[in-house]
């Protein structure tokens, strides 16, 4: 008969699975997306899907071993060392955009995508926060504020595809970048020491 916390353990497994499932069609929907509109923030959002894969994985990795509690802390550090590189990558583009004033073209595709993920996203990480806290795991709900993070960063990518689109705003998508490189560094610190829980 199974235990509570092999249930629970199944159901971190499935949420991180649906997790990368999403993240992987987001990703490359994002990046193609944002290397025909020249849109930094759409790229740098495409990015952090990438990175939501990566520390989906790390959780998926932990809790694939007999002893999930003991490849906790590695799992939370590849988590961080995700956040960070987010961060590197869109604030150097976000600048470099700024500078040249560069605008990004309109994306239809970008839009809608923003859309759909913030609607998506939420349901995912309270589901995946829940199991985490119930298992008492700090990477699962670590990997949860990752998926929420995606919320936030879908709705400042919102803004900032549509004020470039209606208004002609070329600084909105870097500054919109900026905001997700910010949020970045912030969850990748508490990942690092270990915040996240319970």
């Amino acid at each position: 008969m199974n235990t509570r916390r092999d249930v629970l353990s199944r159901r971190v497994r499935m949420l991180v699975a649906a997790t990368i499932t999403y993240n992987v069609v987001e990703a490359v929907v994002a990046l193609t997306a944002g290397t025909i509109a020249s849109s930094t923030a759409l790229i740098g959002f495409g990015l952090d899907s990438v990175i939501e894969v990566a520390s989906a994985t790390a959780v998926a990795w932990q809790f694939s071993g007999r002893d999930p509690e003991a490849r906790e802390r590695t799992a939370l550090k590849v988590i961080a060392v995700s956040f960070f590189a987010l961060a590197a990558y869109v604030t150097v583009e976000s600048v470099r955009s700024l500078f040249s004033a560069e605008a990004a073209d309109h994306s239809t595709v970008g839009i809608v995508l923003a859309a759909v993920s913030l609607v998506v996203m939420p349901f995912l990480s309270v589901a995946q926060r829940r199991a985490g806290r119930d298992l008492g795991s700090a990477s699962a709900v670590a990997d949860s504020k990752q998926t929420l993070l995606c919320t936030y960063l879908s709705a400042v990518l919102l803004v900032g595809l549509l004020l470039n689109s209606a208004f002609g705003w070329y600084w909105a998508d870097p500054l919109a970048a900026l905001v997700i490189a910010a949020v970045a560094v912030r969850e990748g610190r508490e990942a690092w020491r270990g915040d996240h829980c319970c």
